[in-house]
Formats: C-alpha cells, structure tokens, sequence
C-alpha cells in the first residue's frame, strides 16, 4: 500500500455517522524509524480544536502495559515475585472461596489467570479498601460477581480488576501513590507528561487533553445521527489539584468526584483506574512502543531489563479450546499486559495478509487505542481514535468482517499492516 492510499483509508475513517470516528491519530515505525505519520479530525467537536501529534487521550486498556512496566521495574528490584502469593502484598487475604487452598499469584493477576472477575464495578472512591470486592460483608461485593467457578491460573478471563489490585501492591511495595510512583520511574524516563490525573496535568498538557465521544445521550439513547457526546474528560477548566473522578465503562452511572488529600496509600489503588485511566498523547505512545521494541531501551536509557522485555513477551496462557473466554476470538493468548495476534487466526487483524503482532488494544467510553509491533523487529505501530456512532457489541456492523476485532480496529490495523508488510 502506498502513502497515498493510506491516507485516503485513514480519511475515510473520519465523519459523522456509521463506523465513522471523529479524530484519530496514527504513527508508524518501520525498523527503528518513523516511517509515517497522520493525524485527522477533532479532539473536542464543540470547538472544532483538531487531533494533533500532541493530543492526549484516556488510552483505556493499552495502559496495561505501563502498569506492568511498573510491576517488573519492581520484580527487578527484588520487591516483587511474580509468583508471590499476591495477598502477601496487600493487607488481606486474596483467595476465590470456590478454591481457598489456591493462592493467586502476582503473575496470575497480570495474566487475567487470576479467577477474579469485574463485576459491574471496578473503580471505588479512595476512602474504600480494594477488600471491599472480595468479602461478603464488602460493600461492593455484588454478591460474589467478582469470582469465577473455574480456578486460579487455570482459565483466562479478561478483567480489570486485577490491574486495581497490581497498582495497590505497587503502592504498598514502594510506599508511594501509584501515580506519581509510575510518573517518577516510568513516565517520566521515557520522556512523556502522561499522567492518571488529569487535574495534575500541567496546564499547556492539559489544553491538549481530547475528549471521547458516543453518539449516546445523556438518557442512554443511542443514535447515529444525531450529536456527538463527550463520555469523558468533558472539562470546562481544569479541575482543582489531586481531584478526580471515577471511571466505571461497565457502569458509567457510578461517578464521583474524588479528592485524594487523605487518600491512604497501598489501601485502593482502583481510584487511579490503572487498566487503563492513563492519558498519554500520540508522541508519548510511540516512546512506549520504541523502548519495548529495543528490549527496554528508550534512546539510550534501561527502563527495562531484557529479560523483563521477555518476560512481558512471553505467553502465559495460551487458549486450547476451551481453557478461556477469548474475547469473541479477539484474544487467543496472553502474556503480561500484552497479547499475541497470530495473522493466520480469528485474532487476525491484516486481511488479506498473515502478519503476526505483539502488544494490546484499548476499548473504553467509546475510544479505541492500539499498540503493536511485529515479534522480534522494529518495526510497529500506535493508533487512538475517540468516538463511536454505533453501539459497540450490540449493533452488528461493529462487528469486525474478517475476525474478532471490531470494526473501527479491523479498518484501522488492515490498513496499517498493508502498508508495513
């Protein structure tokens, strides 16, 4: 594919109505260098303030990755054991009671292996323990909707409330709010401004902060041709220092304005929403992408060991018909806070070519992101688009064509992926 096509692909992306997005950005790396860039349409729609190379926006689940580059930063530091019992970092006892003689592990967590599921809540206010999930007497223990019948490390379920607790043991293990920790080891050395908390956001960063949109009004009544609403990040100004809000895509009705003043670290760190509350521009992902495609290199500096790099590659749990919930056959393995996309499967996101990838997605409030790069290379890619006119699952044509993805992501990565093979 030429540059010329994949511009005209990426264009007719953009509008109003359909499988349309409002903005969305793309940078592409072939081995080791930037080889295209492009950014089209509007970070907020009421003011018609255009997506640039520095627009920011709630990544959703591609945060994962930072939460795990924080967690083997620490395993390499010898505070944490992947395979630690991991209610030996908190300040409770972490069993699913369908198997109380089976620990769940630090790895397990990190693996969606945990047997711990997300109900419809996973973000609670900081004056509530993460323990309020997982006893009866919890006050978000939804009648035990937070643990599966299949056991620990067994099957795999995708759930954000394991990256809740993976930010929790980063705080008791390091003593330090599980944002500024990951902004002073993580963020900060791989040269971005990124933060959980947009009110801590320096004010020429947060001008740049994108808002994400549905064409959902505020009643729940989906229609695609009506307005876009802003979901998320919906500032007039930006709020008050160390204030934030909830963030709850299964329940988006559970809100709360939070301040973290008497926030008591390594107590709840879901406040922070670290599966995938990290607002991080197009620039900032692709220094992600650059340091994990040089082995946790970035520009010169470790940020991680080789053998974290490994680590986060390797599979730990690899579908074999009937020992995980795939996704819709969007996810066939995992590793630490990344996936696999064989180019010959259901997870396949290249159509008419068998190109295989490493990295991970992001799904929330209707934002799309991606992450990925082709195993043992250089050469990857990162996109965000921010809105959604149907609703995702239940409108048929947000399904993908070709594979478990959806739509937006099929159209996006096929287009890409012809133009890196």
């Amino acid at each position: 594919m030429t540059v010329e096509l994949l511009d005209k692909n990426l264009e007719n992306m953009i509008g109003d109505d359909g499988i349309k997005v409002p903005g969305l950005g793309v940078i592409i790396f072939k081995d080791g260098k930037e080889i295209y860039s492009k950014f089209l349409g509007k970070r907020n729609v009421e003011t018609s303030k255009p997506v640039t190379r520095q627009t920011r926006f709630r990544a959703a689940s591609v945060s994962k990755m930072f939460t795990i580059f924080t967690i083997m930063q620490l395993v390499e530091q010898g505070k944490i054991n992947l395979d630690e019992d991991a209610g030996n970092y908190l300040d409770f006892e972490l069993r699913n009671p369908n198997y109380p003689q089976k620990k769940i592990t630090v790895r397990m967590l990190a693996s969606h292996t945990s047997s711990l599921r997300d109900g419809k809540i996973y973000s609670i206010p900081p004056d509530t323990g993460v323990k309020e999930f997982f006893y009866p007497d919890g006050k978000f223990w939804e009648g035990g909707a937070h643990f599966a019948t299949e056991p620990p490390e067994k099957f795999f379920t995708y759930s954000n409330l394991n990256y809740g607790l993976l930010g929790t043991i980063i705080e008791t293990v390091t003593g330090k709010r599980f944002d500024i920790y990951q902004r002073e080891n993580i963020l900060s050395k791989l040269e971005t401004k990124a933060d959980y908390v947009p009110a801590n956001l320096d004010a020429a960063e947060f001008e740049m902060l994108g808002k994400i949109y549905r064409k959902q009004n505020p009643d729940g009544i989906w229609n695609e041709f009506g307005d876009w609403y802003a979901q998320i990040d919906d500032y007039k100004i930006q709020p008050a220092k160390n204030t934030l809000s909830l963030q709850n895509p299964y329940e988006e009705n559970f809100r709360q304005d939070c301040d973290l003043k008497n926030y008591r670290v390594g107590t709840n760190a879901t406040i922070f929403s670290p599966q995938g509350g990290l607002r991080i521009s197009f620039e900032e992902l692709a220094h992600a992408l650059e340091m994990l495609m040089n082995g946790g290199i970035y520009r010169g500096k470790k940020i991680l060991s080789k053998k974290s790099v490994e680590e986060i590659l390797t599979p730990h749990w690899i579908y074999n018909g009937t020992n995980g919930d795939t996704c819709g056959g969007a996810i066939l393995s995992y590793g630490l806070g990344i996936y696999f996309i064989d180019g010959k499967s259901s997870s396949r996101v290249c159509k008419d070519c068998a190109l295989n990838l490493i990295g991970h997605t992001g799904q929330a409030f209707g934002l799309l992101a991606g992450l990925f790069f082709i195993p043992n290379s250089k050469t990857g890619f990162i996109y965000m688009m921010n809105g959604e006119a149907l609703q995702e699952d239940f409108d048929p044509r947000s399904k993908g064509n070709f594979s478990g993805n959806y739509i937006w992501e099929e159209k996006i990565m096929n287009a890409v992926c012809k133009f890196i093979q």
